[in-house]
């Protein structure tokens, strides 16, 4: 018996769009490293494994979008965007009380958090549908 992939939803799309999202991040950090950094106060390095971070974390969002419970999806999104709220404001009273170091702790969770949001979804239990396809036939 065939699999028949669930239907595109709202949710399903906003899933995509994210992880596009972050995959054009990625691109624009690693190819505006340099200048980026500057203006972040970080070196390109960081631009860079920051952009490959992204890659990584988008590119598995996308991958597993059909693969993995829209409920977990949207767990693990809030969960994301509200550390990305909490560290962008940390980073800006950083900035605004004179620190230099609001970049890289800004960037540093650019780092981590899509590096964790991969693995956790990577780790979740596959959708039902998915488990029953490879019940029935193992080889794919």
């Amino acid at each position: 018996m065939a699999q028949v992939a669930p239907p595109m939803t709202r949710r399903t799309a906003g899933i995509i769009a994210d992880g596009v999202f972050k995959v054009l991040l990625a691109a624009v950090y690693i190819a505006g490293a340099a200048p980026l950094g500057r203006l972040l106060g970080v070196s390109a390095w960081l631009m860079v494994v920051s952009g490959l971070a992204l890659l990584i974390g988008g590119g598995i969002e996308i991958r597993y979008v059909r693969r993995r419970p829209l409920r977990t999806y949207t767990r693990l999104m809030v969960a994301y965007d509200s550390g990305w709220v909490l560290t962008a404001l940390a980073g800006l009273l950083m900035a605004r009380q004179g620190s230099s170091a609001g970049g890289e702790v800004w960037i540093g969770y650019q780092i981590a958090a899509p590096v964790a949001f991969a693995a956790l979804l990577a780790a979740a239990t596959p959708t039902q549908a998915t488990s029953n396809a490879r019940t029935e036939h193992p080889a794919r």
